[in-house]
């Protein structure tokens, strides 16, 4: 609630110079921001909230409030204290001043400061950056902080794209760079990146796993869908489980391959529903009861591809070849369309 507070307040004092109007868009925060906001708006009509419930993300937030603004020019900045004011203004000139479509504020640039990111996050930040680049259009390449949270577009010419991006995404700005595919005029003006007023990094494990799915995604020229590539991936750990399970049990208790078989498949089914309900569909998560009832129907809903896996591998191992790696492989293959097609749909209704 203080980051918005000082930053609207910023915003309004350096306001002499342009008509403004100040989206900002709540997913429902509990810390007193909604009632400060209306209060806000109530008594000055340039400041706007959207208020969204059973909604959250910041992509799909930067999407909602672009596609609502009405102005000619977009400028996009965290309220975390970490952007400042100064650097927004800059942005908007330069972009009249060069008639670019894309300014971007950049935190790699050789005037750019950083004091709000440890050694290790920047130099996290700079290899994510380098990898995200070979996955974008060349026009793109030089650009040195495509992970930036800071932007100011032109609405006529951007739009059209934001409307296509898809809110699952790492980072809103990978995103419109992957799917604008190069026509977009850019370029970066230094940043003075400061240290986090209030609240805490987000950045966690699911964050990195989303950057690597959206990094395949972008290479696969998009034609797969990001949930898809993701499920593949919980998809390979379960064959990890799979077979860890089978080959423990196998060496170590005495049991036969054709005994251990089911119970493999089934521990690795509930492993591959665990993960994809952390990452894959966390923003449908179910929790508590709800997680519970949604394991039995990704059972359910696996137990046909359950069956067909035992039954392809069983067949596999003893009328084509006695591989038992090459076995639950082939079962593991026939089964990966149809798990995500019917559990996307009957298990997180997505």
């Amino acid at each position: 609630m203080e980051n918005i507070s000082s930053i609207i307040k910023e915003i309004i004092q350096l306001s002499n110079k342009f008509l403004i109007e100040i989206i900002v868009v709540d997913d429902g925060s509990t810390d007193g921001t909604t009632n400060l906001l209306k209060k806000l708006s109530q008594k000055d009509n340039r400041i706007r909230l959207i208020n969204r419930f059973n909604r959250n993300g910041l992509s799909s937030a930067i999407k909602e409030g672009s596609l609502s603004a009405s102005g000619d020019i977009i400028a996009v900045m965290d309220t975390d204290g970490q952007h400042k004011v100064e650097n927004l203004y800059e942005g908007i000139e330069e972009l009249i001043k060069t008639k670019k479509d894309l300014i971007i504020g950049s935190r790699f640039l050789n005037n750019s400061s950083i004091q709000g990111l440890s050694d290790k996050r920047k130099k996290g930040s700079s290899i994510a950056n380098l990898l995200a680049s070979y996955s974008l259009s060349k026009n793109y390449f030089k650009l040195t902080d495509i992970m930036s949270g800071f932007m100011v577009f032109k609405s006529e010419k951007v739009l059209k794209i934001i409307e296509r991006i898809d809110v699952n995404g790492f980072k809103f700005l990978y995103e419109l760079l992957s799917v604008s595919n190069g026509i977009l005029d850019c370029k970066e003006i230094p940043l003075n990146f400061m240290p986090r007023k209030y609240g805490e990094s987000k950045l966690d494990i699911a964050i990195i796993w989303d950057f690597y799915v959206s990094l395949i995604h972008s290479f696969l020229k998009r034609l797969i869908p990001r949930k898809a590539i993701s499920f593949a991936f919980v998809g390979i750990t379960g064959v990890l489980v799979q077979l860890s399970i089978s080959y423990s049990f196998m060496w170590y208790l005495g049991f036969t391959f054709q005994q251990v078989l089911p119970l493999a498949v089934v521990i690795a089914a509930s492993s591959n529903f665990l993960i994809n309900n952390w990452l894959t569909f966390r923003i449908n998560r179910l929790k508590n009861k709800g997680l519970f009832i949604g394991l039995l129907k990704f059972l359910i809903v696996s137990s046909l591809p359950i069956i067909a896996n035992v039954g392809l591998a069983s067949s596999f191992y003893n009328l084509i070849s006695p591989n038992t790696l090459f076995s639950q492989l082939a079962g593991i293959i026939v089964v990966f369309i149809w798990n995500y097609a019917a559990s996307s749909r009957l298990v997180w209704n997505n």
